[in-house]
């Protein structure tokens, strides 16, 4: 203290400074700068609830005017309100219901949001137009605007941080952590078009679930909007959104606004219960919805702690791994509830030695040798697929898979599950075959064969894979059939046929070809194609088609081009002689050896034209027994028309058919008769 009472003559107050700048209280800039007593203690809070503010005070030592402030602010009560305490600027403007204005009572709304003094008290009459100012300034803590934590403090507002402190710029992320980094939740956007019908008056639009935040929805039609509820306890509700309004469903705040050519729906969330949102028919015309929310990723991956160690002595190793967590009911659920958000990323599970210490003399002792060079890891090793559970339209296969270890000698033995966890587990399951199944595909009729009376007509039916291929494999049972009865209008002038008249080339032998032809397979096969048209419309001319050498790729189910020499047997023909009608309505002649060039030589010419039995002659008696002999035409096999039986081959002739009729009993006088008649008849 000597050195204290030599000093100057205003040392004492610079000493007192240093005092003040040593002391172990917590002091500003201004403090050390300034002439200023320690703050005062905090005062009470302005509010018990949904965030207040207090004060404390200081003192200036110096007789002179200390620069700074002599109060400064904090944050206080910053817990929820229960629900039934009401808004703070509303609790405001009711306490001067009871005071006159201009002489009259009013009820008194809060006016919020206010661009130009936000902490002033202005409030509205209910039911006019009437706003009045009835306090310059707000009590401290209540909020600057509705959607913000900034607060009124000594009628200034003041920003205010997620963390609730003054002054503090940190926000909420998305998801409502505070300077959070997103990753606790997902952006789930999408469109929805109605599809309602007389049958179907409601539809769901999207689900939305528990704690989701930052909604909305719009929906441009006739329809309208409504929600239905069911919250963590189970409890249900509906609300069905019939006017533009503020609305509270199960604790959450919903907007929605009525338009004449759209509904919008806003809701800050988080949300207290499940919301299904879904639309009502309302008029013909379809609506859409668009929506956007934040959605919580409720289920997180957590590390698990290490399993014991895989041997007791000598050496061993642990592993951790990671269980999916339910972030709601705080329980462990099924991993696959995590891998739907592809926000969360499994952790790797951590390798660790352990039980380092020598194994007893009696165990014999155990090196310790690094697991990844000399001692590999234990591995998962799979079966291969079974075969596939359906050969088309998408079934299942399986395989078993299982972890196991081998020893320094290469044995190789099944361990636990878990050993192998570091590593994620191959899947069991796998979709396969999933193309769609062939189906029948019919083509276009026909046209009638006959011009006028009772004819047929023909279609092309094919089975057809999902490559568009002609191929097998579809059901019999539910083949279209390919030949139906036809009527021409027009009249015929000569006897009608008791029968239909059979199909003309090239319609019905197209169909059958078509039908019959060879599929791809896993074999190399030749494939041929539909013949083409006639080159003439009269007369005799050619039919042409492309015969390829194909293969069917069973892995990647498609069809690849060979060369010709890959296909074994004879290849089919590629071209083929076609009669496609008399011309000028004349019965040609033909003389086979003059045709061998355009038909292929005389076996062609021949198939052109075939002996059949068409109908029998009339019965030979009227009663007692007759016979009717079965009538041998030259047909034309391709119109279907009688020809020249000089044009049949005379050695192919089929032989003579006869058959018995008119069995009936003649009366007794002329049986006699009857049967000299008959062997007459016959030349017996």
């Amino acid at each position: 203290m000597e050195c204290c009472r030599r000093a100057t003559p205003g040392t004492p107050l610079l000493f007192l400074a240093f005092l003040l700048l040593s002391s172990r209280t917590a002091r500003s800039e201004e403090d050390r700068d300034g002439l200023w007593d320690a703050w005062g203690p905090w005062s009470e809070c302005s509010r018990t609830c949904g965030g207040g503010a207090s004060y404390s005070l200081r003192r200036c030592l110096s007789s002179k005017s200390c620069e700074g402030r002599n109060i400064r602010y904090r944050t206080c009560s910053n817990v929820d309100c229960p629900p039934e305490a009401g808004d703070f600027r509303a609790q405001q403007c009711s306490a001067h219901n009871d005071v006159k204005h201009h002489g009259q009572f009013y009820e008194w709304l809060p006016v919020s949001n206010d661009p130009d003094n936000p902490c002033s008290l202005k409030c509205q009459a209910k039911g006019t137009a009437l706003v009045v100012e009835l306090a310059p300034k707000v009590l401290d803590g209540t909020r600057c605007y509705t959607e913000s934590l900034d607060m009124c403090i000594s009628g200034l507002c003041q920003i205010v941080g997620c963390d609730h402190q003054l002054g503090s710029t940190i926000k909420e992320d998305n998801c409502g952590i505070c300077n959070g980094d997103g990753s606790t939740c997902r952006l789930v956007r999408g469109q929805y078009k109605s599809q309602l019908s007389a049958t179907k008056l409601d539809d769901t639009v999207v689900a939305i679930p528990y704690g989701s935040r930052h909604i909305r929805l719009v929906l441009k039609g006739p329809d309208h909007l409504y929600l239905e509820t069911k919250t963590l306890q189970g409890a249900k509700g509906e609300n069905s959104l019939s006017s533009t309004g503020i609305f509270l469903v199960d604790n959450s705040s919903v907007d929605f606004q009525k338009l004449p050519d759209k509904e919008i729906l806003r809701m800050a969330g988080p949300l207290t219960a499940d919301f299904i949102v879904k639309i009502r028919d309302s008029g013909p015309a379809d609506s859409t919805v668009q929506f956007i929310f934040y959605q919580p990723i409720i289920h997180r991956w957590r590390e698990t702690d290490f399993f014991p160690c895989s041997a007791t002595c000598g050496g061993g190793y642990q592993l951790t791994s990671a269980e999916c967590y339910d972030l709601r009911s705080n329980r462990v659920v099924a991993d696959q509830y995590c891998h739907y958000y592809p926000e969360n990323i499994k952790p790797k599970p951590k390798l660790q030695e352990c039980n380092l210490d020598p194994c007893p003399a009696s165990d014999g002792y155990k090196q310790i040798m690094p697991y990844d060079l000399y001692h590999p890891l234990p591995r998962w090793e799979a079966t291969p697929w079974t075969a596939c559970s359906s050969s088309c339209g998408g079934g299942i296969q399986s395989r078993a898979v299982s972890c196991v270890e081998e020893d320094i000698q290469g044995h190789v033995t099944s361990v636990e599950e878990w050993k192998c966890m570091y590593t994620p587990k191959m899947p069991i399951v796998q979709p396969c075959n999933i193309f769609d199944c062939p189906k029948w595909l019919a083509q276009e009729w026909s046209p009638c064969t006959v011009t006028c009376g009772q004819g047929l007509r023909y279609r092309v039916v094919l089975c057809i894979d999902h490559r568009g291929m002609h191929t097998g494999g579809c059901s019999p049972k539910t083949k279209p059939h390919i030949k139906e009865e036809c009527i021409i209008p027009t009249p015929c002038y000569k006897p009608k046929e008791k029968l239909p008249v059979e199909a003309k080339l090239p319609w019905y032998k197209q169909a059958q070809e078509l039908e019959e032809g060879a599929a791809v397979s896993e074999e190399p096969s030749f494939i041929p194609e539909a013949w083409s048209a006639c080159t003439v419309t009269c007369g005799v001319g050619t039919q042409v088609r492309i015969v390829r050498c194909q293969v069917l790729l069973s892995f990647s189910q498609s069809v690849a081009d060979l060369p010709v020499d890959e296909c074994e047997g004879p290849k089919p023909a590629s071209q083929r002689p076609c009669y496609a009608g008399p011309c000028n309505e004349e019965v040609p002649e033909f003389n086979p050896e003059e045709t061998g060039g355009l038909f292929g030589g005389l076996q062609d010419f021949d198939q052109l034209y075939d002996w059949e039995y068409e109908g029998f002659t009339k019965c030979s008696e009227s009663c007692g027994g007759g016979v009717q002999e079965a009538v041998v035409i030259c047909l034309n096999k391709q119109t279907r028309e009688p020809a020249d039986e000089n044009l049949c081959v005379t050695s192919q002739r089929p032989p003579q058919l006869l058959k018995s009729c008119s069995l009936d009993p003649c009366p007794a006088s002329s049986r006699r008769r009857t049967a000299g008649t008959a062997c007459k008849g016959l030349g017996w």
